[in-house]
């Protein structure tokens, strides 16, 4: 009786465990892969009146979330074509540098996590440029485009939204390679030493990388290797951010590969912190294309260190002393300066160099424009008419002029 007693016990107990195990599973939720029914973009109330895109910001679309089985957080990015053509992106027509490769439509790059976004105006004329590669005097009055949302979730095919048409009024845009992808430093050792990240704080408290010589940059998205080289002291702390005012997107002392833990540590913010002894000149590279950043000794000849530096040209008469005056970027107490900058309006294209001192004994010049590296006694910087933010770093001869919106 006892034996049948512990047999009926195990055989309830396995009952329920089985039972509880069974009930588990069916409350865990299964991702399944959406229908393409199931994500409708809708038609917006708009559609059938034209949109000037040189008047107008934002463009507004809603769609319904794919059914992936339960409530998840997708991408989404918006795609436009002329033709109703999804076969080659314009991404994928600009990798091809012989120029024979044509784009039927273009994915704009902002993401979305809910079910609306926005089109960009400027971003959608200069898609449209480059899938039609319209002539200045030849751009349609009117111009009818087809619009369709991507939802991309890690585990699941990419789906497609339906189809909705939209009338646009498009404008010649000049198309021109992308601008290189900028990163800033910000901390109590970078510029003022405020932490301030702004974009008013450019040139003050924040300070950005800058390309490298023989570097290749990636045509369409502007990615490729940024670096600062400059004096770094004992105690002084750090980080990198991406978008001015932004704390989200940041390369912290964890971001970092193959940190050197007897030059450096982290805190509980994040930060990269100096030790006691470490202080010294260092390079640090960005790849904006991996995302792979490092700090690294700078070995070179000791930097001299110069108390002005201006920037004489044809646009005032090649003046070394009193030409576009550059001002020091690291001010906080104890700084040793290696980076200037100054706000620069040229009325017409000219050329110009970088000079330090008041005179010509030390001067940095280059033909690239305008981003490159300036060399002692180099040839004159070809610079373009326009409103620009002038960065130049007197170690390297890194030198940037930054488009002012």
């Amino acid at each position: 009786m006892k034996n049948i007693f512990k047999s009926s016990l195990l055989l309830l107990l396995s009952i329920c465990l089985f039972t509880a195990c069974e009930d588990d599973n069916d409350s865990n939720p299964v991702l399944q892969q959406p229908t393409t029914s199931s994500f409708k973009l809708n038609t917006p109330s708009y559609a059938a009146t034209a949109i000037d895109l040189a008047t107008s910001t934002e463009i507004p679309f809603t769609w319904s979330q794919p059914d992936y089985g339960f409530p998840v957080a997708a991408q989404y990015q918006l795609q436009v074509s002329i033709a109703d053509s999804w076969t080659i992106s314009t991404d994928e027509a600009a990798a091809d540098e012989s120029g024979a490769t044509k784009a039927d439509y273009a994915t704009i790059e902002d993401i979305f996590s809910q079910a609306k976004g926005t089109l960009n105006a400027a971003k959608l004329a200069k898609a449209l440029q480059q899938i039609a590669g319209w002539a200045q005097d030849a751009v349609p009055a009117e111009q009818e485009i087809k619009v369709r949302v991507m939802s991309v979730l890690a585990g699941a095919e990419t789906i497609y939204s339906n189809v909705v048409t939209v009338k646009t009024i498009p404008y010649y845009v000049e198309l021109k390679d992308a601008a290189p992808v900028l990163w800033y430093l910000v901390g109590n050792c970078i510029g003022d030493g405020s932490w301030g990240n702004g974009a008013d704080k450019i040139g003050t408290g924040l300070i950005p990388l800058m390309t490298i010589a023989g570097e290749e940059y990636d045509k369409a998205t502007g990615t490729g290797k940024i670096s600062y080289t400059g004096y770094f002291p004992a105690g002084g702390q750090f980080k990198m951010v991406q978008i001015p005012g932004n704390w989200d997107i940041q390369k912290n002392f964890d971001s970092f590969s193959g940190i050197d833990a007897t030059l450096f540590e982290g805190n509980s913010d994040g930060n990269v912190c100096i030790k006691d002894g470490a202080q010294g000149y260092y390079t640090i590279t960005l790849d904006t294309k991996s995302g792979d950043v490092s700090i690294a000794p700078y070995t070179a000849t000791t930097p001299n260190v110069f108390t002005s530096m201006a920037m004489p040209g044809g646009q005032n008469g090649w003046d070394a002393a009193a030409g576009n005056v550059m001002s020091p970027t690291f001010t906080y107490d104890g700084a040793e300066n290696h980076l200037w900058t100054t706000q620069l309006v040229l009325e017409a294209d000219n050329e110009l160099k970088f000079a330090a001192n008041g005179g010509w004994d030390y001067n940095w010049g280059a033909t690239e424009f305008p981003y490159g590296a300036g060399t002692q006694n180099g040839a004159n910087i070809p610079a373009k008419a326009g409103n620009y933010t002038v960065f130049l770093n007197d170690i390297t001869g890194q030198y940037m002029f930054i488009a002012n919106e």
